[in-house]
């Protein structure tokens, strides 16, 4: 009988920007990394579910559905799971102070690592003031942007079905246009201003779909990128150390694969015999 997936477990997860019931949400990478994965604390910091594109068009594959089971069994298992709904999922926002199935609904929340740091987590919608505009819709025009995200997407199956790893092209566009790359940093510093003038040591965010960690006038800036785009996610370790985890640089589909086909024969085993 085949081994179980090695797992590792971590004091925090934050993961945002999974936008569940669009095309270009790469559910399957997501499900891989929470195969993976244990923790104690486990944030959801917004645009989980992609309202807005579902007013539009329904695409909610059976990939979709299984990870919203992955994230429950989380609150299943113990872990203490907070939602932050982003722009994309403020209907959610309406729930903030509810629980449901185990899992809190925020507006933000604040984290404190093992070697005692304050942060303040939340999705990040509300920095836009800081770039004049909302983000994407600024950098490339709202058509342009889901266009650049669509090629992404049919490049990306080209790939797998040609035996190579996951690449993004619009993470790729907006690391190379200069104006995307103001955008970027106006956005970054709006984020540690506000956490500065709210007395945290750090914030840790999303929205944006760019991941990265850099202190920012002794203000500690975190995003954990987004599952559309860069397939990123940031964990804490138990001795506090914060870490962006680039999960397609790491994993590639054969392997996803591999775990997927572990994972069906492991429920298949465990399932009970008929009566």
């Amino acid at each position: 009988m085949s081994q179980t997936p090695s797992i590792t477990h971590y004091r925090a997860v934050f993961i945002s920007d999974v936008h569940l019931g669009t095309p270009a949400c790469q559910a399957e990478m997501l499900l891989d990394f929470l195969r993976h994965t244990s923790c104690e604390n486990l944030f959801l910091v917004g645009d989980i579910v992609d309202g807005w594109r579902m007013k539009r068009g329904w695409h909610w594959p059976q990939s979709h559905n299984d990870v919203v089971q992955k994230l429950l069994r989380f609150a299943r298992k113990g872990a203490q799971v907070t939602y932050i709904p982003g722009n994309h999922d403020d209907r959610v926002r309406d729930f903030c102070g509810a629980h449901f199935g185990g899992v809190r609904v925020a507006r933000d929340a604040l984290h404190e690592t093992a070697d005692g740091r304050r942060f303040l987590v939340t999705h990040g919608d509300e920095f836009d003031a800081h770039t004049r505009r909302p983000f994407l819709r600024s950098l490339f025009g709202a058509g342009a942007y889901h266009a650049l995200v669509g090629a992404n997407t049919m490049i990306n199956r080209l790939r797998r079905r040609m035996g190579f790893g996951y690449w993004s092209l619009s993470a790729y566009v907006k690391t190379s246009v200069g104006r995307a790359r103001r955008f970027i940093e106006a956005f970054e510093e709006g984020a540690a201003a506000e956490a500065r003038r709210r007395g945290f040591d750090g914030v840790i965010c999303g929205h944006i779909h760019r991941a990265q960690m850099r202190e920012i006038d002794g203000v500690l800036y975190v995003n954990d990128g987004d599952w559309v785009e860069s397939c990123t996610v940031v964990v804490e370790h138990q001795s506090g150390e914060l870490e962006i985890l680039d999960w397609a640089a790491r994993r590639s589909w054969s392997m996803i694969e591999d775990a997927r086909r572990l994972d069906q024969a492991a429920i298949i085993i465990t399932e009970p015999a008929p009566a």
